[in-house]
């Protein structure tokens, strides 16, 4: 249950919050542990706040990005993990995510350790962070973990959002070009058609076919909707299990240019995992186990699981990636020189950089061919529809005078 607040702090301030508990009573105990006198507290209704919390207060990748780097400057400046949470609790502007905050800090107070609190909201902190915060707990580097986990999660961010953003573009333009389509073949070309058809002249081949297909969209369109619907829901249904998830991602990696792209990627986000990890201390089949849960893509999540038991067979890590046609050939080659050499964290690294500037660069050519191709690709579809429409019309014009 949800309970809204209003509290006056250590300094004798007026705050007011948020927090989640089985109980009121609960609710209560945990505000006072925090050193808050409760002025009042009721409960809110789950529908509501579910509503709200679900719709206008998600928590993004920036948010925890964000919240990575207070934590590290807080545990610098020597800070307990207690009075860290708290503060940034009180402070969070995402309502969400203060009640996640207030969470962590009334378990860090019941004496469960912040790794322990963190895992059990996986749906901010995945198994990759909570096991980094772990790792920096053994070894007591915590500023230095969530300072890496900052970075790490700020290049994922940046480059996942350059990746979208430059496959936006095309799927606006496609949709918008559909779109525009579909009203001259319902709208327009009726009209059109009609004042063609009573003019009595020769109709050439081509309008014939626009003008069929016209009257298609105009009785069936419906019928077409109805498929793209059904289409849509097939696919949604579809890429929520296990299976279904694979078939998609094996299609987009399948895709010219846009497949390239989403592999290296991939492969950067494998890099950059594998790297933090193993210079945090976590043991390379651990390592390799995380990464494969956050890689994003059901493929490679499948070829990561098969590399770790490879490595727990005997394999070094090496040629059980060479088992696999996904995984380049220059990514084995460097990785192999890694373990013989004994700077594997180094290797990965350079591979990250590596793939992140292939990344960078792929964007940028899909980007500059983007443009020009979907001009010719449209143009040249909206010329045809014109002219095969336009063609008689001009006839009729010209036998009149």
């Amino acid at each position: 249950m949800l309970f809204k607040y209003k509290v006056v702090d250590e300094k004798g301030v007026n705050k007011e919050g948020s927090i989640d508990a089985p109980s009121k009573d609960v609710a209560i105990s945990g505000l006072q542990r925090r050193g808050l006198i409760v002025l009042s507290i009721k409960e809110e209704g789950e529908q509501k706040s579910l509503l709200h919390f679900s719709f206008f207060n998600k928590i993004s990748m920036k948010d925890v990005v964000i919240l990575s780097r207070q934590i590290s400057t807080l545990f610098e400046a020597q800070v307990s993990a207690l009075k860290a949470f708290s503060m940034l609790a009180s402070n969070s502007e995402n309502k969400l995510l203060q009640i996640k905050l207030n969470q962590i800090t009334d378990d860090l107070q019941s004496g469960i350790s912040i790794s322990g609190a963190l895992a059990k909201h996986d749906d901010v902190f995945s198994d990759f962070y909570v096991n980094m915060v772990r790792a920096g707990e053994e070894s007591g580097k915590l500023s230095q973990i969530f300072s890496y986990l900052a970075d790490y999660l700020d290049r994922q961010y940046s480059l996942t959002s350059k990746t979208r953003n430059a496959l936006i573009y095309p799927a606006f333009v496609i949709v918008t070009f559909f779109v525009v389509m579909g009203l001259m073949f319902v709208v327009v070309i009726p009209k059109l058609s009609a004042i063609i058809e009573d003019s009595g002249t020769s109709i050439p081949f081509y309008t014939k076919i626009i003008i069929s297909l016209s009257d298609f969209f105009v009785h069936y369109g419906f019928v077409v909707v109805i498929f793209l619907v059904i289409g849509g829901i097939w696919t949604w249904r579809i890429s929520s299990t296990e299976r279904g998830q694979m078939y998609l991602d094996r299609m987009k990696l399948s895709i010219p240019v846009v497949g390239n792209l989403y592999k290296k990627l991939y492969l950067s986000r494998i890099s950059d995992n594998m790297d933090t990890m193993l210079s945090s201390g976590i043991p390379i089949v651990r390592a390799i186990d995380i990464t494969s849960t956050v890689v994003g893509s059901q493929v490679y999540k499948t070829i990561l699981k098969e590399v770790a038991d490879g490595v727990k067979s005997g394999l070094s890590f090496s040629n059980s990636l060479q088992k696999h046609e996904e995984i380049p050939g220059i990514l084995v080659q460097m990785v192999r020189v890694g373990e013989e050499t004994g700077s594997i964290g180094n290797i990965l690294k350079t591979l990250a950089l590596f793939y992140k500037r292939e990344v960078d660069d792929a964007v940028d050519t899909l980007v500059g061919l983007i443009e020009p191709v979907m001009i010719v690709v449209l143009g040249f579809g909206v010329g045809i529809l014109l002219t095969s429409v336009l063609v008689p019309i001009y006839n009729i014009a010209g036998s009149i005078q």
